[in-house]
């Protein structure tokens, strides 16, 4: 069995385990608490796994897999069924143009190891962390909704009418920024696939307050 190496609010988990869920791919929780005793992501065994010290990990077949996006890209490639990606070549770059904004330039500016920076090293208010968190995220889902909005292979979900990476990707963000108070009026595009996969069992299941290690 797969073991995937993850904690409940992480984003990155969080797009990985939805993947999970929508290919029937039965997995080990295996959960890493990123906060307590200073994050048992930096204890020596983890490392050992993913020297980052980040989540998520997938073990499978005695192969160690960091980065989410790999993931999902091993995951679509290894269980190919029901496929995440469409089949044209120009559709499986704009899904994968889609996901990495918010994996790329969205997340990253919002990752707890930031925020304990900008707090501790940079002594910012909650405030001003706030105010970062805000503006970084806005301005990431502006251009994604601008996309999803403007293009017609948007359907009811990013990319037509199935799931794909890019949903896998979005949803989490979505639920981070409803965390961190962004407003989504701004974004009906974006609000309206949510809203969609919400309806999807996959996405529900891989929900944080739905993991045994929620708090």
């Amino acid at each position: 069995m797969l073991q995937l190496y993850t904690y409940w609010r992480s984003s990155a988990s969080f797009r990985v385990r939805i993947a999970l869920n929508v290919k029937g791919i039965a997995y080990e929780s295996c959960p890493v608490h990123l906060i307590r005793d200073g994050g048992e992501q930096n204890l020596p065994a983890y490392r050992q796994l993913n020297p980052q010290g980040r989540v998520p990990t997938l073990v499978h077949d005695g192969g160690v897999i960091n980065q989410s996006m790999a993931i999902l890209e091993y995951l679509e490639e290894v269980f190919p069924s029901p496929a995440l990606l469409p089949d044209d070549p120009a559709g499986r770059a704009r899904v994968r143009g889609l996901a990495q904004i918010i994996v790329s330039d969205i997340q990253p500016l919002q990752n707890s190891s930031v925020t304990r920076y900008l707090s501790g090293t940079l002594q910012l208010d909650k405030a001003a962390i706030n105010a970062w968190l805000h503006h970084w995220i806005s301005r990431g889902l502006e251009a994604v909704e601008a996309r999803l909005a403007a293009e017609p292979a948007t359907g009811r979900y990013c990319h037509g009418a199935a799931v794909s990476l890019a949903d896998c990707c979005l949803y989490p963000q979505v639920y981070a920024a409803r965390r961190f108070g962004v407003d989504l009026a701004a974004f009906p595009t974006i609000a309206r696939i949510a809203a969609e996969c919400a309806r999807v069992a996959a996405f529900a299941q891989a929900e944080p307050d739905q993991q045994p290690d929620r708090e």
